[in-house]
């Protein structure tokens, strides 16, 4: 009888796990298509082509970590504009978290 409690518990902790984060995901691309996508289709960049999103690119330029690309997305960075007011509290991480995985996806997945 425990072992079945445990099992289902341990099952059902992973699939709202998995829900939260498929959740989490969904409201970064939402962000990123309302306030990035204009610039940045497809992890490209409409304005200047060297300062996109791909990985190579962020890698490069030391930009490989949710909190360095959640960083440009609040506060912006050179001809880019800050975003934090409009991507509302925690937005920062959300989008930055989906920029990432689409960068290591080769922006390949919606």
């Amino acid at each position: 009888m425990i072992a079945t409690a445990a099992a289902v518990l341990i099952l059902f902790t992973s699939f709202t796990t998995s829900a939260l984060a498929g959740e989490t995901s969904g409201e970064g691309a939402v962000l990123f298509g309302q306030h990035c996508a204009g610039c940045h289709v497809n992890g490209g960049n409409i304005i200047r082509r060297g300062k996109n999103l791909k990985l190579a690119t962020l890698k490069r330029q030391g930009l490989d970590s949710t909190e360095a690309i959640a960083s440009i997305a609040r506060k912006g960075i050179g001809q880019m504009s800050g975003y934090g007011d409009k991507l509302g509290e925690g937005g920062d991480q959300l989008v930055a978290g989906w920029i990432l995985e689409q960068a290591q996806n080769a922006w390949t997945q919606g």
